[in-house]
């Protein structure tokens, strides 16, 4: 008896050494320089039978931060890095005005991306569940500002995101789904001097 509850407890410590945990995610997603890839955002609103859909590409840089490339339904570029959003307009970026709720939102969608568990931790209450290869991150808003916001954030992947659900509280929802992603080492010259202008 006692030989087969050594066992079970043998088990049981291999499983949690085993067990894939945040910093794990925050240094597998942190590795690539470059990650690039296309995306689809669907926009749930309670008001509307079909979701809004918009599609596009994105490259996000590790020292500089996201481009966001909206193609359909309409050509828009977004820039998103630690000073905020900026537009692209024909007399070059322009940076767009935020309410403090938009700006924590930019700053937590560049934090998941990245990786970044304790950029997350100041706002969230993160529970992770399964392997590096396929995860689950569940966020629970503790600041009174996104309890206002969300209900609930969901991010999962493998090597990378690859969907993010961001439930409303006033039931609307939107899914973002990353795909083709891939990492790379450097950008492009014409990505780079986006990123620097």
């Amino acid at each position: 008896m006692s030989r087969i509850a050594s066992g079970l407890l043998l088990a049981g410590i291999a499983q949690l050494a085993l067990a894939f945990d945040l910093d794990q995610l925050s240094e597998q997603l942190g590795k690539p320089e470059v990650v690039r890839g296309s995306f689809i955002q669907e926009k749930h609103l309670r008001a509307l039978p079909q979701p809004l859909t918009s599609r596009g590409t994105f490259v996000l840089a590790k020292d500089y931060g996201l481009l966001w490339l909206l193609e359909r339904p309409l050509q828009q570029d977004y820039r998103i890095d630690d000073q905020g959003i900026a537009r692209r307009a024909e007399q070059g970026w322009q940076f767009v005005a935020q309410q403090s709720a938009t700006a924590q939102q930019n700053r937590l969608f560049l934090a998941v991306l990245k990786g970044d568990s304790s950029g997350l931790r100041q706002d969230f209450d993160l529970s992770l569940s399964g392997s590096a290869d396929n995860w689950q991150l569940d966020l629970t808003p503790r600041s009174v500002l996104l309890k206002q916001v969300f209900k609930a954030i969901v991010i999962s992947g493998s090597a990378l995101v690859q969907r993010i659900e961001l439930q409303e509280t006033q039931g609307d929802s939107t899914v973002l789904r990353l795909e083709d992603n891939r990492a790379d080492q450097s950008l492009s010259d014409t990505e780079r001097h986006d990123f620097q202008s």
